[in-house]
């Protein structure tokens, strides 16, 4: 049976990409962003297959009424597809306060709280599949990038949660972890730290330079990466990671090296901490 989509950020990226693939599939999808012209050129030839909303991930009002808007065309969301964000950079001292909570609110608040709305009705059916995208800076954190980490570092944590939590109920939950891809990410989409502190010149300058030469020169090919999306949700076990690109592996690798090597050093001191007459912690993850 087809599936009915709801995917954020649909205009450009990754959710653009995922988008037209879904819809080539033959599946259906409601393709939201904040500028509904991109969505309605894509939707455009997939006729009732597909619904284009104009929808702000960080207003609760406009997502509430894209939700409801999707639920009265298509009955049903059988996947929710978090893939709106944006990246930033800069030292962390260098942000506004103001710059902290938007990035907050854009890459996880949102995908939290979309989530959280769609859960009830896949609850009551009994299915349902909730993609979160994070990055590979959601596992692995980078200098100039910590405002950023932060925000999908939050979103990897509530989502292995929620994994867990809804599993019972036959509801799907995967987190999809992309490397350096051909999106947009390092466009003048991402936002930079509000001030210039002279000390962190070098820092600052270093991503500038990354982010000008980097844009439309990263490995990763989106389409073949939302293919492999679309593949892992037709699946009767999808993982709850889904990690894209060479790059995303190299990375992650090197960084479980360098924890465990961490880790181990002070390893018996660390565990050397108990009460005699102590009761282990019986919480264990599934």
């Amino acid at each position: 049976m087809s599936k009915i989509w709801f995917i954020t950020g649909a205009s450009s990226g990754f959710d653009k990409a995922l988008a037209e693939a879904v819809l080539a599939k033959g599946d259906s999808a409601v393709l939201t962003a904040r500028r509904l012209e991109p969505l309605q050129s894509i939707s455009a030839p997939h006729g009732e297959r597909a619904l284009a909303l104009k929808m702000d991930v960080t207003d609760a009002s406009s997502r509430a009424e894209a939700l409801s808007a999707a639920t009265a065309k298509f009955g049903r969301i059988d996947v929710l597809a978090n893939i709106a964000g944006a990246g930033s950079y800069g030292a962390l001292e260098a942000f506004s306060s103001e710059q902290i909570r938007a990035q907050m609110e854009l890459n996880f608040f949102a995908a939290a709280e979309l989530s959280r709305a769609v859960l009830p009705q896949m609850r009551t059916r009994k299915s349902g599949h909730i993609l979160n995208l994070t990055s590979i800076a959601g596992l692995v954190a980078f200098p100039g990038s910590g405002l950023y980490n932060a925000s999908k570092f939050a979103l990897e944590g509530f989502t292995e949660a929620l994994h867990h939590e809804v599993k019972p109920f036959g509801i799907r939950v995967t987190l999809i972890e992309p490397g350096a891809f051909r999106t947009g990410f390092a466009s003048s989409a991402a936002m930079r730290a509000e001030r210039e502190i002279d000390d962190y010149a070098a820092l600052t300058d270093g991503m500038d330079e990354y982010y000008s030469t980097q844009n439309g020169q990263q490995i990763g090919d989106p389409a073949k990466a939302v293919q492999v999306i679309i593949d892992m949700v037709e699946r009767d076990n999808p993982p709850v990671r889904l990690m894209l690109g060479e790059d995303a592996y190299q990375l992650w690798e090197g960084a479980v090296a360098s924890r465990n090597r961490d880790l181990s050093l002070w390893r018996a001191q660390g565990e050397d901490t108990a009460f005699p007459d102590g009761i282990k912690n019986p919480v264990q993850a599934l």
